[in-house]
């Protein structure tokens, strides 16, 4: 019997394109469990949409002397467009700054304020002075209160996952000016997250101890033992839907409360388009509803939204929250603003028509329980020993050899031996292995169980030689055929939820659109035939579903990275601020000329002093130099440098040192000479 699910996956924020971290950790997660439920029959809203208000927004506007209008237009276009791309199936891909969902958020806040479900407050928030603004949560910075980690935001520490008010961290700081902000009055509604503590400890750690993943489990009941208290729902703020309600004026709802009736008001719209009950999805005890999001949201999602849903009274909460961890890039986290990212516009330039490599990459390394790291080596190994080399390399000699025997007709089958009968069963069970894994949000290894099934089509094949039974046993080789494109047509159908393209191609090659009817997931565990004899195939050379990636092409991967690396390290070496201003009588007072080392040797029993003798052009001197750590004496005799040669003399471990020799450091923190290093400069030259 089918069942009713909705099922939504984190509304992206746009200030900026998706990547690999976005993909692994939510949508590509959300559309095998999507896909899935569609095959085995079921009524399915997948939703997103774009999460368009906040102060990040503004901020970046205001950088780029543009509206914030026009910045989620940007952004919206080029993820809508990703997803797309990637092969994301959303039932419906809404925005925030809709009017559709204005009017649902509003109408939210105003029933729960009818029920007198907020606390109204009048509080002191962090406001920069120079910015005159207040201050939302992720543009502070300080010290977490639990842990000490020194770059906490306002709302949450990333280091121990502990939720916090801003006002709570240790020397804040704000991230717009860096200045340190004052507190400042300011009246808003709060949402009494302690009011719902024990509805949450019944609901979530005893109803969900069970079947919720642990690292969503532990990160809820963590939060719950250590006390909730009421959140804001409002912000001072211009962007963003206005506070629908007397003493609103100036403040508009903060994005966090908006932002998740964004599923609400997306569900709304597709509804209205194809002819459906909207509430059916939100408020049928008979609709299963699992929310799809990073470790990152499980706050949200867990204990604020459920808290919302529940004082509004008509909706149903989550059957389940299945948050995948973190994936690291390279070994280092994915970072936006250090472009340490594989951004998806970007990957489909490089890989053009390689959406499932990825997707399977992903899957197959998934950040499930911890944090995962992808690599391009991985990438590539995946693609090449799994894609290429099993499901691949099955298909292919399936599609040549059915065209080389019977010019592309299924031959009729003769007898089937115990090896045929049992091949047949193994794939008939393979609907329900598989489906069990995505059931228990086991999505790598589900990827797997489907990599099984192509390695079950390749040993059969390996094992029957039909190759070498066409000249000895034609009815033998009829057979083995029949049975492999039955593997095949099988392999159409259960990989869809994972490589939804390659799904399509395979299905093109095998004609599955002259079949009777579709093919469905119950189908491959039911029937005994998929592919019936005298139906046809595609004719001629098939088309290869992967190809092999090259190391040149990763290496180029890798070289875009180090790029990003290197310019970082630019963009972050400090450089020390002008000094105290000075006359151009200051600076004339300064006696600099050009010099050659001609002796040099360590100063004993200290690691960093060099004795060097100087010809200045004016005299041989004597000057000490506390270069030792970076040059050894040979390195540094004959070269020509820049000496300070009015400076007082100075005794440094009883040598007297008469001048000083001008060095600098490259980027890497290494000291250089400050070098006259052209021919035709002589010693003693004044430098001005």
């Amino acid at each position: 019997m089918s069942k009713r699910y909705t099922i939504t996956a984190a509304l992206p924020y746009t200030n900026g394109p998706i990547h690999i971290g976005h993909l692994a950790g939510v949508y590509v997660p959300a559309d095998i469990y999507s896909r899935y439920l569609r095959l085995t029959g079921n009524d399915v809203a997948f939703i997103c949409g774009s999460d368009e208000h906040g102060v990040p927004i503004t901020i970046k506007a205001k950088k780029e002397g543009v509206t914030p209008q026009d910045i989620v237009d940007k952004y919206h276009a080029i993820i809508k467009q990703s997803f797309e791309d990637f092969g994301i199936s959303f039932d419906n891909y809404s925005r925030t700054s809709a009017k559709i969902h204005h009017d649902t958020a509003s109408e939210f806040f105003k029933t729960l304020y009818d029920k007198n479900e907020f606390v109204e407050e009048v509080s002191e928030q962090l406001y920069d002075e120079e910015a005159n603004q207040f201050l939302a949560d992720r543009f502070v910075i300080g010290t977490c209160p639990k842990c000490g980690y020194e770059e906490a935001y306002g709302d949450q520490c990333e280091n121990c996952g502990t939720s916090h008010n801003a006002t709570d961290l240790i020397n804040p700081k704000s991230a717009i000016t860096g200045n340190t902000p004052t507190l400042k009055e300011t009246k808003h509604w709060f949402l009494p997250l302690n009011k719902h503590e024990e509805f949450l400890r019944e609901w979530i750690l005893k109803g969900h101890k069970k079947d919720w993943k642990p690292n969503v489990y532990g990160q809820v009941k963590s939060w719950v033992d250590d006390g909730l208290r009421p959140r804001a729902v409002t912000r001072d703020l211009d962007w963003g839907i206005p506070v629908p309600v007397e003493g609103g004026e100036g403040k508009v709802l903060y994005v966090w409360f908006d932002a998740p009736i964004g599923y609400i008001s997306s569900t709304k719209e597709w509804a209205e388009r194809v002819g459906k009950n909207w509430e059916d999805y939100w408020k049928d005890e008979n609709t299963k509803l699992v929310h799809f999001i990073g470790k990152d949201n499980i706050v949200f999602h867990c204990i604020i939204f459920p808290s919302m849903l529940k004082a509004e009274g008509s909706y149903i909460l989550p059957d389940n929250v299945p948050a995948n961890e973190f994936l690291n890039l390279e070994g280092n986290k994915l970072s936006t603003s250090k472009n340490w990212a594989v951004w998806l516009p970007e990957y489909l330039e490089d890989f053009p028509n390689q959406q499932d490599v990825l997707r399977y990459a992903l899957t197959a390394n998934a950040p499930e329980t911890k944090d995962n790291d992808f690599t391009w080596k991985d990438f590539q190994a995946r693609n090449n020993n799994e894609l290429v080399a099993i499901f691949g390399n099955f298909i292919n000699r399936v599609a040549v050899l059915t065209n080389k025997y019977y010019n592309g007709e299924i031959p009729q089958p003769a007898e089937f031996k115990a090896i045929d009968e049992e091949t047949l069963a193994a794939v008939k069970a393979y609907p329900a292995v598989i489906a069990s894994s995505i059931e228990r949000y086991r999505f790598r290894e589900g990827s797997q169980e489907l990599m099984n099934l192509a390695r079950l089509g390749n040993k059969y094949l390996a094992d029957e030689e039909p190759w070498k039974t066409i000249k000895t046993d034609e009815e033998r080789t009829k057979t083995v055929m029949f049975v492999a494109l039955q593997i095949a047509s099988a392999l159409a159908v259960l990989s869809e939820p994972f490589l939804p393209f390659t799904s399509n191609k395979l299905k093109s090659i095998l004609n599955h659109s002259e079949l009777n009817s579709e093919l469905t997931w119950e189908d491959i565990s039911t029937k005994d035939v998929l592919l019936p004899a005298g139906h046809s195939i595609q004719s001629g050379k098939p088309e290869l579903l992967f190809s092999k990636i090259e190391d040149e092409t990763i290496q180029k991967q890798l070289d875009k990275l180090e790029a990003s690396k290197k310019a970082n390290e630019a963009a972050n070496k400090k450089v020390e601020p002008q000094k105290d201003e000075i006359t151009f009588d200051d600076f004339t007072k300064l006696d600099l000329r050009v010099g050659t080392i001609l002796e040099a040797e360590k100063m004993p029993k200290t690691k960093k002093l060099l004795v060097l003798k100087v010809d200045t052009g004016i005299d041989t001197r004597t000057i000490v130099s506390g270069i030792a750590e970076s040059f050894s004496p040979e390195e540094v005799i004959g070269k020509r440098v820049t000496v300070l040669v009015n400076l007082a003399p100075r005794k440094l471990r009883g040598v007297e040192s008469q001048g000083m020799i001008l060095m600098t450091e490259d980027e890497s923190g290494n000291l250089v000479f400050v070098n006259p290093n052209i021919e035709g400069v002589a010693n003693g030259l004044k430098i001005s």
